[in-house]
């Protein structure tokens, strides 16, 4: 076997071994040409044909040089993820070169020669390339409202064939910050730095690695006039922030056929840059206040067993909890039956209704619905974990094989072209449940089909919501979606049609659409709640969720929670489980979670009974305790808040600049307002008793002690391990001020 891929996996940040890079090479630069070749291939050499825009066609015959081969662009890996890398890898070798200089004007065809061990000779059909060069093109970027391009900075990548990508450059006045850009972990001020806008499942270390699972090409430009920005597209852009040239943002982005980009130009100040924006992104629709209460769940709550007995253990240390997540529930096949649940398989893939399953006594589940019912009695709410893919590995079997093949007859996969000659089916070429089958969600058909198989979920289970997981799984610019859309296009769509998908369902049986997604993009602000994804245990991690709901939240995201003190790794310290507890008080969604850890002990479970027991502290329980029932006296307050700021756009969870965007001091420390009353600062270092809060001009009321302080400085103030400094606005209400002090 000897194999070339133009494009790769998709991997958006890494290059695999048996590509083109650049796929797209720039006249005057050389591209590497790789395949990847069975052990018995000794030699590589590939043709490289140069037909110029005129005069005689020539050919050039290089030797490959063996190269380190990657696996399906995952170059670093941890926790949950190992196993799946390790199955991803391949006795297989690398092979590479680079071209000569590519000319402008001309076109080039190549194709691989490999000789076997055996004297046999293996050749790949011919593949074409065409060197683009960067020119001028003012009229490639289509603008709406007041435009903000430099003159002459427009310009186009362009083949001769067609334009590949547009750019062009702003002005970046000093004083001006950037900020927005979707969920970012690494800071909230992006001015200095690059990035881009795909959607990705970084594992952990967001913040380090700078990439994101919900981005968004939506920027504002605090500090000067006040003004924003979104590149209305749906491609991939790149965005240098002033890293070059601190004066100039230049912003390259994809294109479609007709090569060229609209930019949106918003001016005024933050409020009415997001609302601006949100008229075309869409708006939050309002959650019921349920979702303001406790979160619950661990990927060992993998019984009802184990579920109920969380529950009592709730009750029994009186924590209130308002909803249960239960993610290792089902089958892992399907992802809609539960675990040990025998039925029938529908051959043709129909949806399955309660009175077709029998649930053992002795399985993990034996009596769904009832467990569902005793959570409802309790005032606790049920979200059942879901994946948007088949399950192909391993071989499937049962209803996963009946499925499979139903989705392929009705036609409702995404596809990829086929060597061959037209499209097959797309496999998954991430490294979690790889080569499984993807559901074009996008697609309204294809979503009823697939949702309607968890429709008995909801209707006669009781189901409340779902947490959509998992919605990066669309790799490559090749693919093809069902509306003839390729995934250049399509792919950072798809977890916003994902989310929608299910909130549909819900909406359609009469529940609000509570769904629970990590990935998301310009859209997603109208479908659901969103957490911040995987996370380890740690202080870094912790300042850079902060980060990611704050930038989240600017971009238009209201309901928005994080994995409490990280859900990964060993369990936090009582010091950062309680700091962290305490921020989550003031945040949209609280809730805590964490990995699965194949039940070994001690357990690595988030709830305040591990954690007290795993480190001795016998305050994390009452001090969990004191912080839950706090957000429980603000559910009302959050519901208040929440509704107002779908009515004004002012964020519910914000940063200081909304409230103060010519303040050069609303960007020191990690700070937010939540509604329209309240400031918050959470500790975000260990060893702290005391933390500096830069307050804004103003009287203010620290809700703790009633004491009032004058604002416009930074103050230290007093932060014990129950709570973290908190200040209220002069015309805050009596009433929300004694929900501190019951």
């Amino acid at each position: 076997m000897i194999r070339h891929r133009p494009a790769g996996s998709g991997h958006p940040y890494s290059v695999d071994t048996e590509q083109r890079w650049p796929v797209v090479p720039e006249a005057g630069g050389t591209a590497v040409l790789g395949v990847r070749a069975d052990a018995s291939i000794t030699g590589v050499t590939v043709e490289l044909v140069r037909m110029p825009s005129e005069g005689e066609a020539s050919t050039l015959t290089l030797p490959l040089e063996r190269a380190a081969t990657t696996s399906r662009g995952r170059t670093t890996d941890g926790g949950h993820l190992a196993s799946a890398q390790a199955r991803l890898a391949r006795a297989v070798g690398g092979w590479q070169v680079s071209t000569p200089p590519l000319e402008a004007g001309a076109a080039y065809r190549y194709r691989f020669r490999g000789e076997h061990e055996d004297g046999r000779v293996e050749r790949t059909r011919w593949f074409d390339v065409r060197p683009a060069t960067w020119r001028a093109a003012d009229d490639a970027v289509v603008v709406s409202g007041s435009s903000r391009l430099l003159p002459g900075s427009v310009e186009v990548l362009d083949d001769g064939v067609r334009i590949h990508r547009v750019r062009f450059r702003l002005q970046l006045e000093s004083g001006e910050r950037v900020s927005g850009l979707g969920e970012r972990f690494d800071a909230i001020d992006h001015t200095g730095t690059t990035l881009d806008s795909v959607v990705f499942e970084q594992y952990k270390s967001q913040g380090a690695e700078r990439k994101t699972y919900l981005p968004m090409p939506f920027a504002h430009v605090v500090g000067g006039s006040g003004w924003g920005f979104h590149v209305d597209t749906s491609r991939r852009v790149w965005f240098d922030l002033g890293a070059t040239d601190a004066s100039v943002m230049t912003v390259e982005s994809e294109t479609g056929p007709d090569g060229t980009l609209p930019v949106h130009f918003f001016d005024g100040d933050p409020v009415a840059v997001l609302s601006a924006f949100l008229d075309g992104a869409g708006r939050a629709e309002e959650l019921p206040d349920w979702v303001f209460r406790l979160w619950a769940s661990g990927n060992e709550w993998n019984t009802q067993a184990e579920v109920m007995r969380q529950a009592d253990l709730h009750r029994e240390h009186d924590i209130p909890v308002g909803s249960v997540v239960i993610e290792a529930w089902s089958d892992e096949s399907t992802f809609t039956a539960f675990r040990d649940a025998r039925y029938a398989v529908s051959p043709d893939g129909a949806p399955h209704r309660l009175a077709d399953f029998q649930f053992p006594a002795d399985g993990a589940w034996p009596d769904p619905k009832g467990m569902t019912d005793e959570l409802h009695k309790r005032g606790i709410k049920l979200h059942l974990w879901q994946i948007p893919l088949l399950k192909m590995r391993p071989h499937p079997t049962g209803q996963a094989a009946a499925d499979a093949l139903a989705a392929i007859r009705e036609d409702v996969l995404i596809a990829e072209p086929n060597p061959a000659g037209g499209t097959r089916p797309y496999r998954n070429r991430g490294w979690w449940f790889p080569l499984a089958l993807m559901p074009d969600l996008t697609d309204e058909r294809a979503a009823r089909w697939w949702t309607e198989k968890r429709r008995y979920l909801v209707e006669e289970v009781g189901v409340d919501g779902f947490k959509t997981d998992g919605g990066e799984h669309a790799w490559g610019a090749e693919l093809v979606y069902l509306d003839g859309r390729r995934g250049d296009e399509k792919n950072n769509t798809f977890p916003v049609a994902y989310a929608a998908a299910y909130g549909d369902l819900l909406r359609s049986s009469g529940k609000a659409p509570v769904t629970f997604s990590r990935a998301g993009f310009t859209g997603s602000q109208a479908h659901g709640a969103f957490w911040a994804g995987d996370e380890n245990s740690t202080w870094e991690a912790f300042r850079w969720s902060m980060n990611a709901g704050l930038s989240a939240a600017a971009s238009g995201i209201v309901y928005w929670g994080w994995d409490i003190a990280g859900f990964s790794g060993d369990i936090p310290d009582a010091e950062l489980y309680l700091r962290a507890t305490a921020a989550s008080v003031f945040v949209p969604i609280m809730q805590y979670h964490s990995e699965f850890n194949h039940h070994r002990t001690p357990s690595r479970d988030r709830t305040p009974w591990n954690i007290a027991e795993r480190t001795g502290d016998h305050t994390v329980i009452p001090t969990f305790r004191e912080l839950v029932r706090l957000r429980e006296r603000l559910i009302p307050y959050l519901e208040e808040s929440a509704a107002e700021t779908i009515g004004s756009d002012r964020p519910l969870m914000r940063p200081i600049f909304f409230d103060h965007p010519s303040d050069p001091a609303s960007w020191d420390g990690t700070r937010w307002m939540l509604g329209r009353h309240l400031l918050v600062a959470p500790v975000l270092e260990p060893g702290a008793r005391t933390w500096p809060v830069a307050l804004p001009p103003g009287e203010w009321t620290d809700v703790w002690t009633g004491d009032t302080v004058t604002g416009g400085r930074t103050v230290e103030v007093a932060a014990p391990l129950d709570r973290i400094p908190v200040f209220a606005t002069a015309d805050a209400p009596a009433d929300l001020l004694a929900l501190f002090r019951p």
